[in-house]
């Protein structure tokens, strides 16, 4: 177990050279993108009424999207297409892309639908796809057999 005088240390000379690098111009936090946090509303204006949750929230370069179905009848592959669709749509609006997407998280109906949807979503993020979690759970909501959230780099 390190000491606590050795993490002073560690942390002093971590700051050294965070402090070199803003000098040398390597990367710095005055280099990176303002954190802030940022709603990406549709259309563009927020809703008069506070709503449950926003569509897309960026905080610097890092954009969160909020988990999308397709509410209509249809089998898994449909559902998939268009959800994907609507993300491409929704990332692209707030200046981002299906090959900055990080982190996809696949939220389905039932496990059954898992090679199904793979056959869509295949691709869909480029040839270098981000990590992916997917899970079965007891129901989405509304009539949609998929839900997807992503976080993706603006």
């Amino acid at each position: 177990m390190a000491r606590k005088s050795d993490r002073r240390s560690f942390i002093s000379k971590g700051a050294a050279v965070v402090a070199a690098g803003a000098v040398s111009g390597g990367v710095s936090a005055a280099q990176t993108p303002a954190a802030g946090k940022k709603v990406w509303w549709h259309g563009g204006k927020a809703p008069e009424k506070t709503p449950l949750f926003s569509p897309a929230v960026s905080y610097g370069n890092l954009l969160f999207l909020s988990g999308i179905g397709a509410h209509f009848e249809g089998d898994i592959k449909a559902h998939t297409k268009k959800v994907l669709d609507d993300i491409k749509t929704q990332l692209e609006a707030c200046g981002s892309s299906m090959d900055k997407v990080l982190k996809a998280q696949v939220y389905l109906a039932d496990l059954k639908d898992y090679a199904d949807m793979n056959s869509v979503f295949q691709g869909a993020f480029g040839s270098e796809p981000p990590v992916r979690t997917t899970v079965s759970v007891a129901g989405v909501p509304g009539k949609s057999l998929v839900e997807i959230d992503v976080v993706a780099y603006i």
